[in-house]
């Protein structure tokens, strides 16, 4: 009996996975993307390091890092490869975040938002000035790839509503985000960061091999607000979480649109917002010992040099000029 021919084995594997229910849910399409972002100095690095298990002291990271991980899926077969993205410098580099969003990795990217506990007042501008950049991009692809693409747009639309049950009480209320989303509080230790909690470390760990391998999708659910909180997409509602801690009186005061904007300005009442610098970093990357190099630091120096002499010799010429006229 012949063996089977390449195209035949393929066929069978595409039958295969109809049967089973696995095509198009994202877990074969493609290799994932994580995306994180979120505040200056939060813990991005430590959880990606932790995640990938790698025993290095984190790095700060200047403006838009990547890295990789791979994990087999059994014996003897190819492993997975996951593409990790960073973005530093919390809302001062919003700009950046257009490079790794494009309509070739749209439908396997992710998104986890870091937002630094310890920094209340920088919590709620981080987060929207993030999730408002990075949505406005995923649109623009979104639209992007509708042109080329019609149904795969379509498909990622009706995609945002998956983990939302059609019953849902909030349902009218909610604006899902573009694509999958993860919010993190790090820094939990200083009132216990993930971290230093093996145990939370292990659920975030799990959360991330979700979003880049495909793997181990947490069903659990924490809302007691004594506890390190975890909920997953779609397991919580507003009638849950209840009405902002203000007396009845004082909320009526407040006029909100929505439930999201009345908790928005009683969180500010409590932690007014700091003025967050969305301008450039004004730190010289040229001059971070992390990216050191002599030969180009030695050129740089006589550049500089060159440039002072230049601008000196300028000035004496335009007083010149002043003196004469």
């Amino acid at each position: 009996m012949p063996s089977e021919t390449l195209w035949e084995i393929a066929k069978a594997e595409v039958e295969k996975r109809r049967s089973t229910g696995s095509e198009g849910d994202g877990v074969e399409v493609g290799e994932k993307s994580v995306f994180f972002i979120g505040s200056k100095n939060g813990g991005k690095t430590t959880i990606i390091l932790r995640c990938l298990d790698r025993d290095e002291p984190p790095k700060p990271t200047l403006a838009l890092e990547y890295t990789y991980g791979r994990r087999a899926k059994g014996h003897n077969t190819p492993k997975d490869i996951a593409h990790f993205w960073e973005l530093g410098g919390g809302t001062s580099l919003l700009d950046l975040i257009s490079i790794p969003i494009t309509s070739d990795t749209l439908r396997t990217f992710s998104i986890v938002l870091v937002l630094d506990l310890s920094k209340p007042n920088d919590l709620w501008p981080t987060m929207e000035n993030l999730l408002q950049a990075t949505k406005l991009n995923v649109d623009k692809v979104i639209m992007k790839l509708g042109k080329k693409n019609s149904k795969a747009a379509s498909e990622m639309r009706q995609k945002m509503w998956s983990n939302m049950q059609k019953d849902h009480p909030d349902r009218e209320l909610i604006d899902p985000f573009p694509i999958p989303l993860v919010i993190i509080g790090s820094k939990y230790d200083i009132f216990q960061f993930t971290s230093k909690s093996e145990a939370l470390l292990l659920k975030i760990r799990g959360v991330i091999n979700q979003l880049a391998f495909g793997i181990d999708k947490s069903k659990s659910i924490c809302v007691d607000q004594n506890k390190p909180l975890f909920i997953t997409a779609g397991l919580d509602s507003l009638s849950q979480i209840g009405s902002p801690p203000l007396p009845d009186n004082d909320i009526g005061k407040l006029h909100a649109r929505s439930p999201m904007e009345l908790w928005k300005k009683v969180y500010e009442k409590l932690f007014p917002p700091k003025s967050i610098n969305t301008l450039k970093d004004v730190r010289d990357p040229a001059q971070d010992p992390q990216y050191a190099e002599s030969e180009v630091d030695e050129m740089r120096i006589q550049k500089d040099q060159e440039l002072e002499q230049y601008k000196r010799s300028s000035s004496k010429s335009w007083k010149q000029i002043e003196l004469d006229s």
